[in-house]
C-alpha cells in the first residue's frame, strides 16, 4: 500500500531557509528509485519482457542531507505470472498483484508524492537516481511504449549510481559490476540484515551510500546525468565515415511495412545514433525484414542485445551483433545529389514508388496536392534514375512534420495519369540503398560459384506439384515443418524438402516441398496457407519443379515470371547455359551436410543468395 502524502513539518527550525543560509555544493534534490518486474532480476532486469510490478522510492537532500518518506508502490501486471525468482526474492503472490493500481496511476501517485516530498525538503528541480540503467531504459520505458503511456519528462534524465560510485572509488570493479551490496560493502557501510521488505532495503543502502559519497572528497558527483533520447533523429551517413562495430546490431523478423521510426520505437529507452536506423532492401528494392542498427555507444548496444526475441506487435524480432562495415554498406552513399537531398534536418522521408516515366516534378507536387506540402518545393524531390538517365519510377519526397506526411500517405494507391501510386515511410538509408542499386556499380557483387549437380534427380515439368513455404521462422527445422504440413507430410516425396538458406549459410525463411502430385500440393497449400510456426503465419502457395529449380539455382520467381539467375545469363556469343539445358537443376553451391532429422530420406539443404530470392 502506499503511505499518506507527508505532512508539513512542525514549527521550528525551516530546512529550507537553513539550506539558503548555509548552502552546501551539491546537486538538487535525489529520487532513489528501485523497481523490479515479474521475470529476471539484476542485470537481466527487463531481458524477458515482463511488466513491472513494483516501484519503492525516497527523496533525498543532498544539500542539507535529509530524506523524505519512503514509498512502496504494487503495480498491477497484466500477466500475473511470476517467475521462481521474482516469488522468491518479492514474497509476492498473483493476488496481490491483481489488486494493485495499472502503471499509469502509480506513474500519477509517484509524481504527487514525490512533489509533495521535494518541496517539504526545500523545493527545486529533482532528478531520478536508480542502480544501474535496466529500470529505466530496459523496463519503464519499452512497458510505456507498448502501452501508449506519455512518460514525464523526469523519467528522461537520471542519474547511475554505480557510475557515480565509480568516479569517487574508480579502483574498485567496474562500474557494471557493482551492485548496491556490493558498494556498500566497499565503503565500510553497516545495512539492516533484518529488513526483509523487497525493494525498502535497496532503498534505504542507496540513500545510505549516496549521503557517503556527498560526504567524501570528490566535487565532481552528480554533476552529468544520463539522458534518454525523446525522439529519434534522422539523418545521412556517408561512405566515408567509420562506424564503430561495438556500436552496431541487426534486427530480423520485422514486418515488411516497418518504419524507421518503428525501429526506434522497438528500442525504446536506448539511444540510437542520428540516422542509425538503415532498413535492408533485397535485389528487388523491396524492404526484406532486416535492419541495422547503430548506438551511440556499446553499453547501448549492449542493451539492445537483450531484446533478443522481443515483440513487435505479434511478431518476435530477432537482434545480432553486427559490424559497422555492414552499417556503412547499406546506410552510406556518395552522390552529392543524396547528399544535398539528406541535408536538411528533421525531415519525414516518404517514397513513391510506380510514376510514370514522363512524371515530372510538378506532376508529383499536383499529385500530392496543396494540403502536404513538399519541403522545399521541387527541390524536396528526388528522382531515381538509372546511369543512363531514363526513370525508374521510383521517387522520394520530404515533409516537414509528422502531420504532413501522414496527409501525403492518404493518397496510397491513387492515381497519376493512368497509373496508381504507392507512397510508404522511408529512411536515409534506404534512399541510399535505392540509389547505390541503381548506381552502375550493384549495392551487392553477384556472387560466382562452381556449379554441382544435385546428388538425386529432381524431375523437370511444369505441373505445380511443388508447393513453396515462404515467412518461416528462421529457427525451423526439418520436423518443424513436417508437424506444420501435418498429414499432408505422409504425400512428399522422398528427399522433397528443400531448406533455402542465404549466402550467409543462415535459414532464409524459405522451404520447398516436393508432393506427390499436383492435387496433393493443391490440397496442402489450402490446408496450411497462412496456418501459424512459432507465432509467425507461413504463406503456403504451389509452385511446378520448374520455377522451385529456378529459385533455388539464385534466379527469381515474380508476378513477371521466371528470370534466370544473373551471373547465368545467356549472352548471343555463348551457348545456352547448363541450366537451359540439363534435365537435372543444378546448385551454385555445394549442399550442407546432413542435419539430424528422423526422416533424412525426405529433405535437402540448399544455399542461395539472399539477394535473389523474392
Amino acid at each position: 500500500m502506499t503511505p499518506p502524502p507527508p505532512q508539513p513539518p512542525p514549527s521550528g527550525p525551516n530546512p529550507a531557509a537553513d539550506s539558503a543560509a548555509d548552502p552546501r555544493p551539491g546537486p538538487g534534490p535525489l529520487v532513489v528509485l528501485f523497481g523490479a518486474t515479474a521475470g529476471a532480476l539484476g542485470q537481466d532486469l527487463g531481458s524477458d519482457e515482463t511488466d513491472l510490478i513494483l516501484l519503492v522510492w525516497q527523496v533525498v537532500e543532498p544539500r542539507s542531507r535529509q530524506v523524505g518518506t519512503l514509498h512502496k508502490s504494487l503495480v498491477r501486471a497484466e500477466a500475473a505470472a511470476l517467475s521462481p525468482q521474482c516469488r522468491e526474492a518479492s514474497g509476492l503472490s498473483a493476488d496481490s498483484l491483481a489488486r494493485a493500481e495499472p502503471l499509469d496511476k502509480v506513474l500519477q501517485q509517484f509524481s504527487q508524492l514525490v512533489s509533495g516530498d521535494v518541496a517539504l525538503l526545500g523545493g527545486g528541480p529533482y532528478m531520478l537516481c536508480t542502480d544501474g540503467q535496466q529500470l529505466l531504459r530496459q523496463v519503464l520505458h519499452p512497458e510505456a511504449s507498448r502501452k501508449n503511456l506519455v512518460l514525464p519528462d523526469t523519467f528522461f534524465s537520471f542519474y547511475d549510481l554505480r557510475r557515480e560510485f565509480h568516479v569517487q572509488h574508480p579502483s574498485t570493479r567496474p562500474a557494471r559490476d557493482l551492485t548496491v551490496a556490493t558498494m556498500a560493502q566497499d565503503l565500510g557501510l553497516e545495512t539492516d540484515a533484518t529488513e526483509d521488505d523487497f525493494g525498502v532495503w535497496e532503498v534505504k543502502t542507496m540513500v545510505a551510500v549516496i549521503l557517503h559519497l556527498l560526504d567524501g572528497p570528490s566535487g565532481q558527483l552528480f554533476l552529468k546525468p544520463e539522458v534518454v533520447k525523446q525522439k529519434y533523429e534522422t539523418g545521412p551517413c556517408s561512405k566515408a565515415d567509420v562506424v564503430d562495430s561495438e556500436t552496431v546490431v541487426r534486427a530480423r523478423g520485422l514486418p515488411w511495412q516497418s518504419s524507421d521510426q518503428d525501429v526506434a520505437r522497438f528500442f525504446k529507452g536506448l539511444n540510437i545514433a542520428r540516422g542509425g536506423v538503415a532498413l535492408c532492401l533485397n535485389a528487388q528494392g523491396r524492404r526484406n525484414g532486416e535492419a541495422l542498427i547503430r548506438f551511440v555507444d556499446s553499453e547501448q548496444r549492449d542493451l539492445a542485445l537483450q531484446r533478443h526475441k522481443h515483440h513487435m506487435g505479434v511478431r518476435y524480432i530477432e537482434v545480432y551483433k553486427a559490424t559497422g562495415e555492414e552499417f556503412v554498406k547499406i546506410a552510406g552513399g556518395t552522390s552529392l545529389e543524396v547528399a544535398r537531398f539528406l541535408s536538411r534536418e528533421d525531415q519525414v522521408i516518404l517514397r513513391l514508388r510506380g510514376l510514370p516515366f514522363s512524371a515530372g516534378p510538378a506532376d508529383v507536387l499536383g499529385f500530392l496536392g496543396p494540403e502536404c506540402p513538399v519541403t522545399g518545393g521541387a527541390d524536396g524531390l528526388l528522382f531515381v534514375r538509372h546511369p543512363d538517365g531514363r526513370p525508374t519510377g521510383d521517387a522520394f519526397a520530404l515533409f516537414a512534420c509528422e502531420e504532413l506526411a501522414q496527409a501525403a500517405l492518404r493518397r496510397h494507391k491513387g492515381t497519376l495519369g493512368k497509373r496508381y501510386i504507392e507512397l510508404f515511410r522511408s529512411t536515409a538509408a534506404e534512399v541510399q540503398q535505392v540509389l547505390n542499386r541503381y548506381a552502375s556499380s550493384p549495392l551487392l557483387p553477384t556472387l560466382t560459384a562452381p556449379l554441382l549437380p544435385i546428388p538425386f534427380p529432381l524431375a523437370a515439368g511444369t505441373g505445380r506439384d511443388c508447393v513453396r513455404l515462404r515467412g518461416l521462422p528462421y529457427t525451423a527445422t526439418i520436423e518443424d515443418i513436417l508437424s506444420f504440413l501435418g498429414e499432408a507430410a505422409a504425400d512428399i516425396r522422398p528427399h522433397g524438402v528443400h531448406m533455402v538458406l542465404n549466402q550467409q549459410g543462415r535459414p532464409s525463411g524459405d522451404a520447398f516441398i516436393q508432393m506427390t502430385s499436383a492435387e496433393r500440393a493443391l490440397a496442402a497449400a489450402q490446408r496450411c496457407h497462412k496456418k501459424a510456426m512459432k507465432e509467425r503465419y507461413v504463406e503456403v502457395v504451389p509452385c511446378s519443379t520448374e520455377e522451385m529449380s529456378h529459385v533455388l539455382m539464385g534466379g527469381t520467381l515474380g508476378r513477371s515470371g521466371m528470370s534466370p539467375p544473373p551471373c547465368k545469363l545467356p549472352s548471343p556469343q555463348s551457348p545456352p547455359p547448363l541450366w537451359a539445358t540439363s534435365p537435372r537443376p543444378l546448385l551454385p553451391w555445394p549442399l550442407l551436410p546432413p542435419q539430424c532429422c528422423p526422416s533424412q530420406e525426405r529433405w535437402s539443404v540448399c544455399r542461395v543468395s539472399h539477394t535473389q530470392l523474392v
